[in-house]
């Protein structure tokens, strides 16, 4: 509802957001007692912080580990309860994907695995995007139709990630995923989670069977592990919403599909961060909102890289300065989970945000830290009202009421 009301108040105007959102940006500290963000060398966040207003947000509502699909929604001001879409979806319209009504989308990992069957490995090794599609290739080859009126596709995504898209017949997205997202156990059986969903589960069950017994020779690449299940629906964009022209900078698929998803025009694929911040500058008159994406410091997380993690920090840090000289209405800084490489994974701690504008009123935060941060003037706040600030302070809200 809240969403809503933001949309009836939302009006075009000349000023300029910018969203730089370093994903899994959140932290725990180390032996040395600091967290990612807190260990790295930030002098320009450290002086955006101090002229502006800092604080952290919960992606989705205390204690609750998020997704990177519904946070990035409550980043843009999405109910992420309501838009708690599958991965399949976004990784879908990530890579363009002909989606049609019906088709079942799926996330896969493709997956490493011991002489007993355990995982060994969730990413394969983070493989190539060059050897994914080699293994998609060998699978949309070698599996024998699972019924006479479905048809399957192994799309790759990027690196050890890829889609599987069932098609024909009734298929059902509630289905349990085979992947345990976590090593030193068996693959799970996908099973139906309702009697409509029986049929599905017993396709997937046959896919999963079928490709493990043709992926038993590859070196690294042993099964694929399936979540994220989905049917395509269509989302209010951000013009509707927002009355915003919106451009996405981003490298990984699945973040591009979200831009799809929410309207955004999306700049031609990017390779690393110096091509991204270029790719915005480039791109910066003709539109009013940008969302820039910084994929490195979630890998370094989930790889528990902690000194990898502070080095993308600072790689960024030092472009800012690219950011701020365009001189935006509005500009922040946060991510849309924390990946601590203490955990390996996402957790459910509050992200560090800040915003500065011109007529922010600024509090006494004097560096961009996850402690410091919770100093700040937006206290502890839900994700998904960062959007109406930042809205509010570009001048884009109309008064509410008489």
């Amino acid at each position: 509802m809240r969403g809503e009301i933001i949309a009836t108040l939302a009006k075009p105007a000349t000023s300029k957001i910018i969203f730089l959102v370093m994903d899994g940006l959140g932290g725990l500290p180390n032996l040395e007692g600091k967290t990612e963000l807190e260990a790295a060398h930030t002098p320009n966040l450290d002086a955006l912080a101090a002229a502006g207003i800092c604080g952290l947000l919960d992606p989705i509502d205390s204690g609750i580990t998020p997704g990177s699909g519904p946070a990035h929604f409550a980043l843009f001001g999405y109910d992420p309860w309501e838009n708690n879409i599958g991965r399949g979806l976004l990784e879908a319209a990530g890579i363009d994907f002909p989606m049609r009504e019906g088709d079942l989308l799926i996330r896969v990992n493709f997956a490493s695995l011991t002489e007993e069957g355990t995982i060994s490995d969730r990413r394969a090794g983070r493989i190539k995007t060059e050897e994914n599609a080699r293994i998609c290739r060998k699978l949309q080859g070698g599996i024998r139709s699972m019924s006479d009126d479905v048809r399957f596709f192994c799309e790759p995504v990027k690196d050890h990630r890829a889609l599987l898209v069932l098609r024909g017949g009734e298929m059902s997205e509630k289905i349990s995923e085979s992947d345990p997202q976590q090593t030193g156990v068996k693959p799970l059986a996908p099973l139906a989670l309702a009697p409509e969903a029986e049929r599905t589960a017993l396709l997937l069950q046959d896919f999963l069977e079928q490709a493990q017994r043709l992926l038993k020779d590859e070196e690294r690449v042993h099964i694929p592990l399936l979540r994220g299940y989905a049917r395509h629906r269509r989302y209010p964009s951000m013009q509707e919403r927002y009355q915003m022209r919106s451009l996405a900078i981003a490298s990984y698929p699945m973040y591009r599909g979200i831009a799809r998803l929410l309207g955004m025009s999306l700049a031609s694929a990017t390779v690393t961060i110096e091509e991204e911040f270029a790719a915005l500058i480039a791109a910066y008159e003709d539109y009013d909102f940008f969302f820039l994406h910084i994929k490195g410091t979630d890998s370094k997380g989930e790889d528990g890289d902690f000194a990898g993690k502070v080095a993308v920090i600072e790689q960024v840090d030092s472009l800012l300065p690219q950011l701020t000289a365009l001189a935006p209405t509005v500009l922040v800084v946060t991510g849309d989970h924390s990946t601590p490489a203490e955990w390996r994974a996402h957790s459910w701690h509050p992200v560090p945000v800040l915003l500065y504008a011109k007529h922010c009123r600024p509090d006494l935060v004097r560096e961009f830290g996850e402690r410091a941060c919770l100093q700040g003037a937006v206290g502890i706040m839900p994700m998904q009202k960062l959007m109406a600030l930042a809205l509010a302070n570009a001048g884009r809200l109309a008064k509410f009421g008489a």
